[in-house]
C-alpha cells in the first residue's frame, strides 16, 4: 500500500500560499507572492529531489494544477529537467468544476467521492503519493485521515496573512516526529507521521 504525504513550503506562522513568485497566487489580494526568494539552498534542494525519487504520482488541487499545467509544459533553461520529471510524473486531480480530459500529459480527473478515488490509489503498488501545495485539498485529505506524513520546510518568516496549511476548523492531528534538519538559510526542514486514530497524542 503506498503512502500520501504532503511536501509544503511555509511560513513559520503556517501560509503556504504562493511561496514562488509575485503572481502565482494573488488571491484574496495577497500580496506577499515569492515570499521564498532567496532562502533556497542545497539542504533543500536535496529534500525536494529525495522526494521526487520517492514519488509515484502527485495528488493535485484545481488551483495548483492550473498554476503546473501553465508552466512546467513550457519551461525551459533551468527548469528544462525538473519539467521534463513534471510532465512526465502521473497526475491525480481533485476538482468539482474541471472536466475531462486534462490537457497536460499524464493527468487524471478524480470523480466520484475524493476519500474512495485517493483509497483506491493508496492500494495501488508503487511509489507513494506527494500533494503540492493545494491548500484545500490538503485540509480535506487530513480531515479524512488520508495523509500519511507531513514533509515541511518551514521558512522563517512571518506574513500575518495569506492561505494557512492548517486552516480554521482542522481536526486536532497528532504528529510523531520522523526527521529534521536545517538549511543554511534557516528552514527547517521536518518530517511528521501522523498518529492513527487511538494513538497517544504527545
Amino acid at each position: 500500500m503506498r503512502k500520501l504525504f504532503l511536501s509544503e513550503f511555509v511560513t513559520l506562522d503556517g501560509v503556504m500560499q504562493a511561496p514562488g513568485g509575485s503572481d502565482e497566487d494573488m488571491e484574496g489580494g495577497f500580496e506577499h507572492g515569492g515570499w521564498q526568494e532567496g532562502l533556497f539552498d542545497d539542504a533543500m534542494g536535496s529534500a525536494v529531489t529525495q522526494y521526487m525519487e520517492e514519488t509515484g504520482g502527485f495528488v493535485l488541487g484545481r488551483t495548483t494544477y492550473q498554476i503546473f499545467a501553465g508552466y512546467w509544459p513550457k519551461a525551459t533553461g533551468d527548469d528544462a529537467e525538473f519539467a521534463h520529471v513534471m510532465n512526465e510524473m502521473p497526475k491525480y486531480v481533485a476538482s468539482t468544476t474541471l472536466r475531462a480530459p486534462l490537457e497536460w500529459q499524464n493527468s487524471t480527473l478524480l470523480e466520484g467521492d475524493l476519500g474512495e478515488a485517493i483509497t483506491a490509489l493508496k492500494g495501488q503498488e508503487g511509489k507513494d503519493l506527494q500533494v503540492i501545495g493545494s491548500g484545500k485539498l490538503a485540509a480535506s485529505l487530513m480531515e479524512g485521515g488520508l495523509v500519511d506524513e507531513l514533509r515541511l520546510m518551514i521558512h522563517p518568516l512571518v506574513l500575518g496573512t495569506g492561505k494557512r496549511l492548517f486552516p480554521e476548523g482542522v481536526p486536532r492531528m497528532g504528529l510523531r516526529l520522523l526527521d529534521s534538519t536545517t538549511s543554511s538559510t534557516g528552514v527547517l526542514i521536518v518530517t511528521y507521521g501522523m498518529e492513527s486514530p487511538g494513538e497517544r497524542v504527545a
